[in-house]
């Protein structure tokens, strides 16, 4: 019996010793996974959002240029008018009678011109007879002057006021839209008057007006001398606008204007572009969103968000390198676009950079770097950024 209890209790304590071995040898470390893509460069537009308004092209303000009662109203408000077109009538009966007037005195003005033209060659020929004395035939002569010159002031008024009748008769000055009609049927209408009869407007094709800040023009220029930005003729800027429900018109303008100086109220240049709207979908007034494709950028990365860190100093990213070890890189950082960043300078063509698993890894550990996939919804957030 003792001896199978000792035999026992060595068992046994062969047993804990064991067990305590076994307890305190700690587990197996697994290198950690991570997503990884690989950077490579790419060139891509510059584009920048302003808000802007909409403007006609042309404005004519259509008046009255003659004092009268407006008889009617012959256009539609609302339509498009060709240049000429009838937009009102005014009544033309006191028009008509001051060019009866003037024609009738045109009338005596030639009359006496031609009795005075006779009375000079009568004295001119009794004057180089010696029968009239020559200051008598200076005077023929300049009263028949005078009354030629009677005459051509009558026939001025004659003509103007058939310029006068004319302007009964308002006409579009250009072709355009015309809008709503300022005076009703019987009002009194004259040149003094404050507000126009109505306003014809080209809005095919129509202005956007929009200021851009001068701090970002600096940036660009900036950027281009520095080689890595490459800045559009103004004639080449490509313009899209976005209207007020979010959806993009769909036909682009161009930069049309661009002014000299800076606004010291707001530190923007003013600009202006221009934008076919063969439709009428634009209106003038309407506030808009305006894009600009200013530039192009070479030899940028665009990585998934995921793949940015920040700290004080900024942003970085981790990268995979030598050994699978990690090595953190600093960036300098452009705009977003969607579900991406674009990376403009400290990063390498060729780079592995992490994207997923970042909270893994730290700079000079050892990863196992696997392909990494975007969601759908990245996907499409960067589809829907180009």
């Amino acid at each position: 019996m003792m001896k199978l209890s000792l035999r026992g209790a060595a068992s046994l304590a062969s047993v804990l010793v064991l067990g305590a071995c076994s307890h305190s040898a700690p587990p197996a470390q697994t290198t950690p996974e991570v997503g990884v893509v690989t950077a490579v460069p790419v060139n891509l537009p510059v584009t920048r959002s302003y808000p802007g308004r909409l403007a006609a092209t042309l404005t004519a303000q259509v008046r009255a240029r003659v004092t009268g009662i407006v008889l009617q109203r012959v256009y539609k408000e609302g339509t498009d008018v060709k240049a000429g077109a009838v937009l009102f009538k005014i009544d033309p009966a006191p028009l008509q009678a001051s060019l009866r007037q003037a024609q009738g005195q045109l009338a005596q003005a030639q009359a006496t011109a031609r009795n005075a033209d006779l009375s000079a060659s009568r004295s001119k020929q009794l004057g180089a007879k010696g029968v009239l004395a020559k200051q008598d035939v200076d005077n023929a002569m300049a009263a028949a002057a005078e009354a030629d010159a009677a005459v051509k002031a009558s026939q001025a008024s004659v003509e103007n006021a058939k310029i006068n009748l004319g302007y009964a008769t308002v006409t579009a000055p250009i072709s355009g839209r015309a809008g709503m009609a300022n005076v009703t049927q019987g009002a009194l209408v004259s040149p003094t008057d404050t507000n126009p009869l109505t306003t014809v407007q080209v809005i095919d094709p129509i202005y956007a007006n929009f200021s851009e800040p001068m701090a970002e023009v600096e940036q660009l220029r900036k950027a281009e001398k520095a080689g890595t930005l490459e800045l559009a003729a103004p004639d080449k800027v490509r313009v899209k606008i976005e209207l007020p429900d979010g959806s993009v018109y769909p036909l682009a303008g161009t930069l049309d204007f661009t002014d000299l100086a800076v606004d010291p109220s707001t530190g923007a240049v003013d600009l202006r572009a221009i934008v076919p709207n063969p439709d009428h979908t634009l209106l003038p007034g309407m506030f808009v969103k305006i894009r600009l494709s200013l530039a192009t950028l070479h030899g940028a990365f665009l990585l998934p968000q995921g793949a940015i860190l920040r700290d004080n100093g900024g942003a970085y990213v981790y990268v995979v390198g030598a050994d699978d070890k990690i090595v953190e890189k600093r960036v300098d950082l452009g705009d977003q676009r969607g579900a991406n960043w674009i990376v403009q300078r400290g990063l390498d063509a060729g780079a592995t950079v992490v994207v997923s698993g970042v909270q893994k890894a730290q700079a000079g550990e050892r990863v196992k770097p696997v392909p990494f996939h975007a969601s759908a919804d990245d996907a499409s957030a960067a589809s829907a950024a180009k």
